[in-house]
């Protein structure tokens, strides 16, 4: 019999609602992951296990005929986790930085409010990137974010814990949230499915100005399906909220997912990066042909294009990006930010209000000539990333936080673009590198076309067939089983290394 992580998080909750498992039961078994596994690929910052434990039992002492008027949807009692950015009431919230390290925030972000409302049940905090200024996760608060996959190489960032958590089966699926690639980057180094919804579907409330735009919350997941099923409950319409959510498709975005058919689609692939001018990894471009093969043999139209943007937009993305590192710190405390968080400040506090309103200014001009010239197109289909993997410490090994930040802008030079435009995109993994890491790919869709994304995700996955593939930790030290069918178990852990970064 299949151990309860075998199970997607969909299946959990089906499991719960027939009465063959009991949320505790799911609580229980990844708390004793957890403990064994967390430190060792750096997943939690703060575990909860007795308010994870004290919910859980409430969950199960509703009969089932109420479970779904109190808390409807698809996902009553199974396990999720917060990411450390994002406010959570009464319990620990660093923001990834030593200078955080005792804040306890005293409310809920929307977020936060509105998956408790699902019936989901929290087990913590997952670490992330000191206030969220990196594409790796390797701060003071916690161990480093460690790929499961191989655990030499980062998980990424800034939601390197929420993927590091799921790759390594600690919990089924993870809160995460995206200004950069935030959730897509560490998805395509761990071998998951990371979401980043159109602008202003999921409220980035009820605290902040919303980062002009940038930042959304959204899934982490090892399927489409459940993370179409964790953003339906996410993508739930907040008053005040700066930017107009688009209309949700009938039946939510689940439904979207397990039909998995878009319908015919013109989807626009290139590989050119969009940030810097890189050589793009092989194994990187191979995903795409990969992705490309699967997308055309389902019927879909699919056509190379030029990159919407180039690295004339990397000089006014990163004046925004100094301008968003200045997040309120206290000044006794601001001697224990990284340095990398100290240089962006820097160059943030250097910025007047007269060029941040022209490099706005002058964005939107860029947007609007992208989007002008994939408006014949459903789908863009891209790398996420111009390399496999990364080791951990491959960033600062300089000392130098400029090196740092230029790395990273040459190592992810694809997502941050579908962040400045708004639209929604998502990391799926199709392929392995040849020193056996998992490689994603990006499908970026129109603005507001989030169901079409994810049935076009979900149709990829399911082409590729590489769900059931997990890392050697994933089998370690399990617990409890459910009956159900034998998953397939597949692949051991990859070895890639620092041959595929340089």
């Amino acid at each position: 019999m299949p151990q309860i992580h075998e199970l997607s998080a969909v299946e959990q909750a089906a499991a719960v609602r027939r009465g063959e498992l009991r949320s505790i039961d799911l609580v229980e078994h990844y708390l004793t992951r957890i403990a064994a596994h967390s430190d060792t690929v750096g997943a939690f910052v703060t575990v909860t296990p007795d308010a994870a434990r004290a919910q859980a039992r409430t969950l199960d002492e509703v009969p089932p005929a109420g479970r779904e008027r109190r808390h409807p949807g698809p996902l009553y009692g199974v396990p999720v986790a917060i990411k450390d950015l994002t406010l959570t009431a009464g319990v620990r919230t660093t923001f990834g930085s030593a200078a955080f390290v005792d804040h306890v925030p005293s409310v809920d972000a929307d977020v936060v409010r509105l998956l408790r409302a699902a019936g989901t049940v929290s087990l913590g905090k997952t670490s992330a990137a000191e206030l969220g200024c990196s594409l790796y996760t390797e701060g003071e608060v916690a161990p480093p974010a460690r790929n499961p996959w191989d655990l030499t190489c980062t998980a990424g960032g800034s939601s390197g814990g929420a993927a590091a958590a799921v790759a390594a089966g600690l919990v089924p699926f993870a809160q995460g949230s995206d200004g950069g690639g935030s959730n897509r980057i560490p998805a395509a180094l761990c071998g998951l499915v990371g979401y980043k919804p159109t602008r202003g579907l999921v409220s980035g409330g009820p605290l902040g100005a919303g980062g002009f735009g940038l930042p959304s919350h959204g899934p982490i997941a090892r399927t489409v399906t459940d993370a179409a099923a964790l953003l339906d409950a996410m993508a739930v319409p907040v008053p005040g909220e700066p930017y107009l959510p688009p209309a949700a498709p009938a039946g939510g975005y689940l439904a979207a997912a397990r039909a998995a058919d878009p319908g015919r689609l013109r989807i626009g692939r290139f590989t050119t990066p969009m940030l810097a001018d890189e050589p793009v990894h092989p194994d990187c471009v191979a995903a795409v042909d990969t992705a490309a093969a699967l997308l055309a043999d389902a019927g879909h139209d699919v056509v190379e294009v030029p990159a919407p943007l180039g690295p004339q937009l990397w000089p006014l993305f990163e004046t925004i990006w100094y301008v968003l590192a200045l997040s309120p710190v206290p000044p006794q405390r601001q001697n224990q930010l990284l340095p990398l968080t100290r240089l962006l400040r820097e160059r943030g506090q250097a910025i007047s209000a007269a060029t941040l309103v022209t490099t706005l200014s002058e964005l939107q001009v860029q947007v609007r000539r992208a989007m002008h010239a994939v408006a014949g197109l459903d789908l863009l289909l891209c790398p996420t990333l111009s390399r496999p993997q990364a080791p951990v410490g491959w960033f600062t090994e300089t000392g130098d936080p400029a090196e740092d930040f230029d790395r990273q802008r040459r190592f992810s030079p694809y997502c941050a673009v579908f962040n400045v435009t708004g639209q929604p995109s998502v990391s799926v993994p199709v392929a392995d590198s040849a020193a056996g890491a998992p490689v994603g790919v990006l499908l970026t869709g129109q603005a507001g076309a989030d169901a079409t994304v994810l049935a076009a995700a979900a149709q990829l996955e399911q082409r590729a067939g590489r769900t059931g593939r997990h890392p050697e930790i994933w089998w370690a030290d399990g617990s409890a089983t459910v009956k159900a069918s034998e998953p397939q178990r597949a692949g051991g852990a990859a070895t890639s290394r620092t041959s595929d970064i340089r």
